[in-house]
């Protein structure tokens, strides 16, 4: 058992990652982050919570319209497969990201 304290991790670089658990169908990791990261789109439903920091997540809508969604400490978000987002954090913020195994 462990208890993970989100302000006691720092990674290496940015999106560095602190695998926490693995299941058949997802992965659950705390991501490190001081830069936004890159366009995408999920092969699976993924949940991102931030547990500390702020940030934007720049979001794509079916036309390419882009909409962007303040996020505070403790907000959720959460993607179904094919929906086209980035996340632009605000200075250093720790992310706990539930998803497909294998997902950008």
């Amino acid at each position: 058992m462990r208890l993970i304290k989100p302000e006691s991790y720092t990674g290496d670089r940015a999106w560095a990652a602190l695998d926490i658990e693995r299941f058949d169908a997802a992965t659950v990791r705390m991501h490190w982050t001081d830069q936004p990261y890159k366009w995408h789109v999920n092969d699976g439903p993924e949940v991102f919570v931030l547990l500390k920091g702020k940030l934007d997540m720049h979001v794509k809508n079916a036309a390419g319209e882009v909409s962007i969604l303040p996020m505070a400490e403790g907000d959720v978000f959460h993607a179904q497969s094919g929906d086209a987002h980035v996340a632009h954090p605000h200075g250093a913020a720790r992310v706990l990201v539930i998803e497909t195994p294998g997902s950008v």
